[in-house]
C-alpha cells in the first residue's frame, strides 16, 4: 500500500458514504484505499486515491445534509448554487481532460461547464452525486 505524505488532505462528508465511494471510483476514476463501516453500514472513514492524491470521506451524523440535499430544502443554499462555478470544491489534475470529461458525461455526472481552455490549463467543472463540486484540469 502506497504511503501518502500530502500536507493537505481534503475531507468530504456524504450522506451515503459507501455509494459516494463507489460513484467517485466509477465516474471520476478514483481508487479505493480504505472503507470502514459501522455495524449499520454507515461510512465512518473512507480513503480514495487518484495518482498521488488522497481524499478522505465519511458520513458524520444522520443529520448531515449533502450540498444537493441542503439546497433542495434551503432557498439561500439554492441561490448560492445557481452559480456554475466552484463554491467549495476540489481541483484534480488529470492527464487527459477531454477523455475524463467524456467519461464523466457518459456516466451521468452533473456537468457545470464544458471544457474551458486557457489560463493554467484546460478544465471543466462538475458535481458529484451529492452535489460536491469538482474541477478537473489538464495542465498547459
Amino acid at each position: 500500500m502506497a504511503e501518502f505524505h500530502n500536507q493537505i488532505i481534503p475531507m468530504l462528508s456524504y450522506e451515503h458514504g459507501p455509494a459516494a465511494m463507489d460513484w467517485l471510483c466509477k465516474v471520476f476514476g478514483f481508487s479505493e484505499r480504505t472503507r470502514m463501516l459501522n455495524d449499520k453500514g454507515v461510512l465512518e472513514h473512507g480513503e480514495l486515491v487518484f495518482g498521488d492524491g488522497l481524499i478522505m470521506l465519511a458520513t458524520p451524523t444522520p443529520d448531515y445534509q449533502s450540498p444537493k440535499h441542503h439546497r433542495s430544502t434551503c432557498i439561500q443554499a439554492a441561490k448560492w448554487n445557481e452559480s456554475p462555478y466552484i463554491i467549495n470544491g476540489l481541483l484534480v489534475y488529470v492527464d487527459d481532460v477531454q477523455q475524463h470529461f467524456e467519461h464523466s458525461k457518459s456516466a451521468g455526472a452533473n456537468l457545470l461547464s464544458d471544457i474551458e481552455i486557457g489560463g493554467p490549463g484546460s478544465r471543466y467543472s462538475v458535481e458529484d452525486l451529492e452535489g460536491q463540486r469538482w474541477m478537473f484540469m489538464q495542465k498547459s
